[in-house]
């Protein structure tokens, strides 16, 4: 499956997965910074260039206008899925100043999750996919590390999580009241099943990143 490394212009916490050769690797604005922060040259720098000025020293580069429907990184998403991407990692998505951004990007997962791709969306020691009428499986990273499930959206039910402290059968989640918040995975696995609807589920990664840089 192919992958796709996004570079947004939030907080840049260091790369968790290692990009291979054959990613596609897309900077969205700002994110250009952090994508050469970790040793990395982008396939592509996209955006309107309201949070930088573009670099004189790069050609890859699609200008886009400053009014539009799109984020800079939704714009990146959308080319990611246009190249056949499956699988998108997404840095620089939480943090800066933007909390408007932080909960656009969160929204953006459960838009690749209905086009058939599964996104990451990294944060400071937490990362997040959305999941919707399925299951998923969390390795267990750290020692009774933080598991948070949300309702994205209506109501969701059928929810089962398995292997947490707090184990759910058959339960619904509702997005006005954040019942999933701050479980901890006691085994070497935990299992989170929606039967209808979807949800946001983070959980803890070991402290500090590790920057890398393609090979």
């Amino acid at each position: 499956m192919k992958r796709c490394f996004i570079f947004a212009a939030g907080t840049y916490y260091g790369l968790r997965e290692r990009p291979q050769t054959g990613d596609l690797v897309l900077a969205a604005d700002a994110g250009y910074l952090a994508c050469r922060q970790a040793g990395i040259t982008p396939d592509l720098l996209l955006g309107d260039f309201d949070s930088m000025d573009q670099p004189a020293d790069f050609d890859h580069v699609r200008r886009v206008p400053v009014e539009k429907d799109d984020t800079d990184t939704m714009l990146a998403v959308k080319t990611g899925l246009e190249q056949g991407c499956g699988e998108f990692y997404i840095y620089g998505g939480t943090g800066g100043r933007r909390l408007d951004h932080t909960l656009a990007n969160l929204q953006t997962l459960l838009y690749l999750r209905r086009h058939g791709a599964r996104g990451y969306l990294y944060d400071n020691d937490f990362v997040w996919t959305a999941v919707e009428n399925e299951t998923i499986t969390v390795e267990q990273t750290v020692e009774w590390g933080l598991l948070s499930v949300f309702c994205l959206g209506a109501p969701a039910s059928g929810i089962d999580e398995k292997g947490v402290q707090y184990p759910l059968s058959h339960a619904s989640l509702s997005a006005e009241f954040p019942l999933g918040v701050s479980n901890h995975i006691i085994e070497p696995k935990a299992r989170i099943t929606v039967r209808k609807g979807a949800l946001i589920v983070g959980w803890e990664l070991p402290s500090g990143g590790v920057v890398s840089e393609i090979k």
